[in-house]
This record gives structure tokens, C-alpha cells and sequence, in this order.
């Protein structure tokens, strides 16, 4: 799935990053705790995710992935922003919930894993 295709299904702002939406993606994961991204992902190119400060941005870019989409209104600091910017993340906002965006991702096709099961 194109990463444009994530922000229109979505209805997510696209914060930085826009040179990136043609780029395809295959996974995704969501959650709120860093340390679980960190220890239960592998593999992931999209985390959804409700927690604003800038340890997401790190952790995105420990785990290689290529687009964080902050759900529940939340909206990253512009501080976030430079960060994901300068590491080539592309960082959207979404007024979704986060089971309501990973449900829509989910029906479009995209898988928690390349294998299609989840991880976390």
C-alpha cells in the first residue's frame, strides 16, 4: 500500500514527509508503549500511535520504519516534526481512534507482519 493511500484513508494531515507517498509499504503496528514496539516489532514500516513526544521518533527510526501516524487528534511537536523530517520519516495526523484507523488499514489489506499474522 502506498503511504498516500494510508493518508487518505485515514483522512491523516500529512505533517512531513509528502516527497514519500508513492513509496509502498507492506506492515503496520500500533501502540502507545515504545517498549513494546521495541521489543515485540519486527519488520513494521507504519506505527500508528496516540503517545506525542519525541521518543516515537526514535523509536521509528531504531525500527526503520517510514511513517508514523498519530491518531486521536494528538499532533507532534514541531520539535517531532524536524526530527522525522531530518530521518526521512513521513509523519501524519489522524482525528481516527486507533482501532478505527488500524480496522480501515487492516480491511484495505495491510498486515500486522509480511507473513499477515500480528506480532504484537
Amino acid at each position: 500500500m502506498k503511504i498516500g493511500t494510508i493518508s487518505n484513508l485515514l483522512s491523516a494531515e500529512v505533517l512531513c514527509g509528502a516527497d514519500e507517498l508513492d513509496s509502498e509499504v507492506h506492515s503496520a503496528c500500533a501502540s502507545d508503549m515504545m517498549s513494546d514496539v521495541l521489543a515485540f516489532v519486527k519488520d513494521q514500516a507504519v506505527l500508528l500511535t496516540g503517545l506525542v513526544n519525541p521518543q516515537v521518533i526514535r523509536t521509528a527510526v531504531m525500527m526503520d520504519m517510514r511513517c508514523v501516524v498519530f491518531v486521536r487528534k494528538k499532533a507532534p511537536t514541531e520539535d517531532m516534526i524536524a526530527l522525522a523530517a531530518e530521518a526521512g520519516i513521513v509523519l501524519m495526523k489522524s482525528n481516527l481512534r486507533m482501532f478505527e484507523a488500524c480496522g480501515i488499514l487492516y480491511s484495505e489489506g495491510l498486515c500486522g507482519s509480511k507473513e499477515g499474522t500480528a506480532n504484537a
